[in-house]
Parts: C-alpha cells; sequence; structure tokens
C-alpha cells in the first residue's frame, strides 16, 4: 500500500467500516492471516430453523497479523451481521483463539478484540450465554498466563450486553466517541424499565449514558479517540507494554477505584452531574467540543488516569 493510500485508510471512519475493513487498514499491509476464512464455511447451524440467513463466518473473524510490526492475534466482530451478537460458532472461534494464545508460546502475546455487538444472539440464547461465559474465563486465563488483551469499541452495535461484559475483562479498553459500551443496551432498558425512565430514540441521552466521552471521564475506558483507523492504532501501540498484571493487588486496587467511583457519584442523575463532579467546568460543552478539546480535559482531571482493571 502506497503511502497515499495508507494515509487515506488511516483517515477512514471505524464507525462506518466493517470488520473486514478495520483489520485490513488497522493491521500493517499484507500482514493479516486469517483462521476458519471465508472458504472454511464455518456457519451457524441454528439459524435455518428460524428460516434466517447464515454468515460464512457467523459474524467474527480470528488471526494473526502486525501492527507497527508488532506480532498480534486479532478477533473483530461484524456488527453488520445480527448485531455482531456472541452464539454457538463465532464465540467458539473467540474461544480458541484465547485459548491458544494461552497455550501455544509460539503465538503472539498481545490479542486485540474489535468489539461491535449488541449481546448474545437471542436465537442462540443458552449457547450465546455460555459464550460469553467461556470468553470471559478465556482472557482471564489468557491475562493470567502473561498476554494483554485489548478491547477496541467504536462500532455501530457498540459493545452491549456480553460484549461490554467482555470488554470490562480486558487489559485495556480504547474507546472514541462513537463507540458505546455497558451491560444493558439502551433498548433493553427502555423495555424494561419505560420509556419515560430512559428514552432509547434520545440519541444525546444514549451518547451522555454509555458514550465514549462518559466511559472515559468515569474510568470505564483508557483511552480516548478520534474516529479513525489511525486513531486506534495510536491508541493500542501506545498502551501495548502498559497492560497492569491480574494479580491480588490489581484486583484491591480496581475495587477500591470502584467503590470512590459509586461513592463520588452514585447520587449522579445525568451525565452532565457526573462530569460536574468529576472537575469538568463546562459541562454543557463536552457534548460539541472537538477530539482535541475533549482529549485535553481528560488530562486535566485528576484521577482521569489509573493502574488498575
Amino acid at each position: 500500500m502506497s503511502n497515499t493510500k495508507h494515509s487515506l485508510a488511516d483517515a477512514t471512519s471505524w464507525f462506518l467500516s466493517t470488520a473486514r475493513e478495520r483489520l485490513a487498514m488497522l493491521l500493517d499491509p499484507g500482514s493479516f492471516m486469517e483462521f476458519l476464512p471465508p472458504s472454511e464455511r464455518v456457519q451457524s447451524p441454528h439459524l435455518a430453523q428460524f428460516d434466517l440467513p447464515a454468515a460464512f463466518d457467523d459474524g467474527i473473524i480470528v488471526g494473526r497479523g502486525r501492527l507497527r510490526r508488532r506480532n498480534v492475534l486479532v478477533a473483530a466482530q461484524e456488527g453488520q451481521f445480527m448485531g455482531g451478537t456472541f452464539a454457538e460458532v463465532s464465540g467458539a472461534k473467540l474461544v480458541g483463539l484465547l485459548r491458544a494464545a494461552r497455550d501455544d508460546a509460539r503465538l503472539p502475546r498481545i490479542v486485540l478484540l474489535l468489539l461491535d455487538s449488541g449481546g448474545v444472539r437471542l436465537q442462540e440464547a443458552n449457547a450465546g450465554e455460555l459464550a460469553v461465559a467461556e470468553v470471559m474465563r478465556a482472557i482471564v486465563e489468557a491475562r493470567c498466563s502473561g498476554l494483554t488483551v485489548i478491547a477496541l469499541v467504536g462500532g455501530r452495535a457498540g459493545a452491549f450486553g456480553g460484549a461490554g461484559l467482555t470488554a470490562a475483562t480486558c487489559s485495556r479498553i480504547v474507546i472514541s466517541e462513537q463507540g458505546r459500551t455497558g451491560v444493558s443496551g439502551p433498548e433493553v432498558i427502555e423495555t424494561n424499565k419505560g420509556v419515560e425512565e430512559f428514552d432509547s430514540q434520545d440519541k444525546a441521552l444514549v451518547w451522555s449514558v454509555t458514550g465514549g466521552r462518559t466511559r472515559r471521564l468515569i474510568g470505564g475506558a483508557d483511552a480516548y479517540v478520534e474516529d479513525t483507523v489511525a486513531g486506534f492504532r495510536d491508541a493500542v501501540h501506545a498502551l501495548i507494554d502498559h497492560a497492569p498484571a491480574v494479580d491480588l493487588a490489581t484486583l484491591r486496587a480496581e475495587h477500591t477505584r470502584l467503590a470512590g467511583r459509586a461513592e463520588r457519584l452514585g447520587a449522579c442523575n445525568s451525565a452532565t452531574e457526573m462530569w460536574a463532579q468529576l472537575g469538568v467546568t463546562e459541562t454543557q460543552a463536552v457534548r460539541n467540543m472537538d477530539d482535541a478539546a475533549f482529549a485535553a480535559i481528560v488530562t486535566g482531571l485528576k484521577g482521569a488516569g489509573y493502574e488498575a482493571r
């Protein structure tokens, strides 16, 4: 890829790209090798029962490549196929990648998870729930064996449900303004609590509660980036060698941080109230400022950086 083409790819929106486009642009040109490629036709055995089309990769791509000459393993969810949902086959592919990384010293010690998922695939509910549990266990086991697992969140489906839980088990989380993450998605909250409690059609509300800026401010993400491939690549490169260990000291530090956050922000009724409590002076301007201005706010906040998780 020429320098001109590469720079154009770097400026491409992560949010608008497909999983395969993200991988092609994130990794060094020509370095990606897919495990279980399209020719293998590894598809869901369940979707036909619901008269639903299957995808040749079941909505997730796994493989290896290089990022700025560093060898990495990668898994990318395709949010445009059934919301990137976790299911039997897609879950097994991700678990297999993580367990292989844990057990095979010849494989890279860095795993990048390009999350873009609304959670569990309802048509494969039990298998999907089991897949999420196995993925979380596999991430923790991989980290305990010395691997670094970094979540990248900036796709259309966000990282909700099982994907939100998966992100929380990773060494580090990189998020953009367009990225959203949480345990329950907006539609789920509205269905269970009513539109008066949470209107999933109110985009300003959705992004202020679950979006990348709030997640970065309250410590739910480790790096905030602009919505470009270059932004995600730079953040991953900066975080690769700074992942926390998985030990008792780390867990205690994380529990202390979360307890402090709950005490400090628990009485807040909105994102802007939380931002003000954290020390942001121009809370109404946060939504509309550019990425550089927001990054400057984060840099100036006490406690925005931490060494837990």
